[in-house]
């Protein structure tokens, strides 16, 4: 989901103790999955669902105050970006499960005359969700509705840099499930190091590249099939047909909120050289508007939340002050209190390709604006580097949309709008290469924690009339079929 939602995995060696209870959970969890295969109906998935989406009805206050406890966030941005996913994936699975899980017929060739096929989708196993510190709640239950909707087992390994957080999801997860269908394993890489050594039958991660291509390594050993949500800098881009006020608007919110720690939050915006200066002025009057007109107000203010540990705070510190070295101006904000980790809404003008900023993604609230002349130029910067989760396309040019739709690759686009295609059930989520590998939400979900089963019934076929021996007959039989057929 991002370059620094979840820490790398690289841990000392994992303490006995550790390791044996993980594995005893293991164990237990494959034993249920087993039986859960052939009696986990309908019925039972709808109620763990239903149970599940109660707890955290329930629960709501006490989710607000840990994630408040973490890192600040405001409650209005907990209940949207946090429940309102999770509530939105429950309810969406409990309306179209029975369809998902309803056998699929597939219609045959000719030389499938008399035979009857049809997919069931049947549950990988025994289930591992990585789940970051960012999105704590809705990026651990959400993976999680899809892993109960598939008729799968599940451990969750949330994120140690969200203490109070990751100890509530333990406590709910507890008080809805027995531990042999769904548990929690808190802890830091040692943990994560241990779960990895495991033969989970699916894997769905939550976090970096880098760290990505360390749970696929783990996942090969086993042949274990992954899901991978990463991110990526993802870019946007405000032609000199865009409603500047509206693209604004929009970029404010999706930059700033959660103080940018987003996966899918523009990185940085290539705007129109002719839009530039009415662009910057616009974000300029939304950031005051949104958060409060001075710094101590913007710093007092309830709606903007901090950077989760000081570690990121410095990263993001440095980045800045690299770029303000090497030539960048910093047009709004900039304001910084390491003592609550605070950092400002900040815009930066004039970097450069060779600026870090420029390279790392930069997962914070920290917006660089490119000036363009022509936007083929954009297209073959994007087209430079890996390929990111998101493009977002602020324009009214029908022809401008769809050229850089066309011309470009992401896991995907926004247009006239940021961030909010990750709230769409009927939509796939995920990346493309270094910005991910499969899907997730509603159908797309279900099928990722799911084995696609062929299913194939022989009622009357007449291939029988091809087998050895292969006398002169069947030979020019096989010779007809493949050339009538083939």
């Amino acid at each position: 989901m991002s370059i620094y939602a979840v820490t790398a995995i690289t841990a000392p060696p994992v303490h006995p103790g550790v390791e044996g209870a993980i594995e005893s959970l293991f164990a237990a969890q494959r034993r249920s999955a087993a039986e859960n295969r052939a009696k986990f109906s309908l019925k039972a998935r709808l109620a763990s669902l239903s149970r599940l989406k109660a707890i955290l009805k329930r629960r709501e206050n006490d989710i607000i105050g840990a994630l408040y406890a973490d890192f600040k966030k405001p409650e209005s941005e907990v209940r949207l970006t946090e429940l309102f996913p999770v509530y939105q994936e429950i309810s969406h699975a409990r309306r179209h499960l029975r369809s998902w899980m309803r056998p699929h017929r597939v219609h045959g060739s000719l030389g499938m005359i008399g035979i009857a096929a049809e997919v069931r989708y049947q549950a990988k196993g025994v289930c591992l969700i990585i789940s970051p510190w960012n999105y704590p709640v809705n990026l651990s239950f959400g993976p999680l509705v899809s892993a109960l909707a598939a008729g799968n087992t599940a451990i969750i390994k949330p994120s140690e840099l969200t203490p109070t957080t990751s100890a509530l999801i333990r406590d709910i997860v507890e008080e809805a499930f027995p531990r042999d269908v769904v548990a929690v394993c808190e802890g830091d890489a040692e943990v994560s190091q241990a779960l990895l050594d495991l033969p989970f039958d699916h894997i769905f991660f939550t976090g970096s590249p880098k760290v990505g291509k360390i749970v696929m390594a783990a996942a090969a050993k086993h042949l274990t099939s992954v899901t991978l949500e990463l991110g990526g800098k993802s870019p946007t881009i405000v032609d000199s047909t865009a409603n500047i006020e509206s693209a604004a608007r929009k970029i404010v919110w999706g930059k700033f909120s959660n103080n940018g720690q987003t996966c899918i939050a523009p990185d940085h915006v290539y705007v129109s050289r002719n839009q530039a200066q009415a662009l910057v002025d616009a974000l300029r009057r939304e950031i005051r508007r949104v958060y409060g007109q001075t710094d101590s107000q913007q710093k007092s203010g309830p709606d903007y939340c901090r950077i989760v540990v000081p570690r990121h705070f410095e990263r993001l510190s440095a980045l800045t002050a690299d770029a303000t070295s090497l030539g960048a101006t910093i047009l709004e904000g900039g304001a910084r209190d390491p003592t609550q980790n605070y950092f400002s809404p900040t815009i930066l003008g004039g970097t450069t390709p060779q600026m870090a900023i420029s390279q790392e993604e930069i997962f914070g609230p920290v917006l660089p604006i490119i000036e363009y002349d022509d936007i083929s130029v954009v297209v073959d910067a994007i087209n430079a580097g890996p390929k990111p989760l998101a493009i977002y396309v602020f324009s009214n040019d029908a022809a401008v949309r769809e050229d850089i739709i066309l011309r470009t690759s992401s896991g995907g686009v926004c247009v006239n709008n940021n961030v909010i295609q990750f709230l769409h059930p009927n939509l796939p989520f995920g990346g493309v290469n270094n910005s991910g590998i499969g899907a997730a939400h509603g159908f797309y979900g279900f099928k990722a924690f799911s084995h696609e089963r062929a299913i194939l019934r022989d009622r009357f076929s007449i291939l029988r009339l091809l087998f050895p021996p292969y006398t002169p007959t069947i030979k020019k039989l096989i010779n007809l079929t493949v050339r009538l057929l083939g």
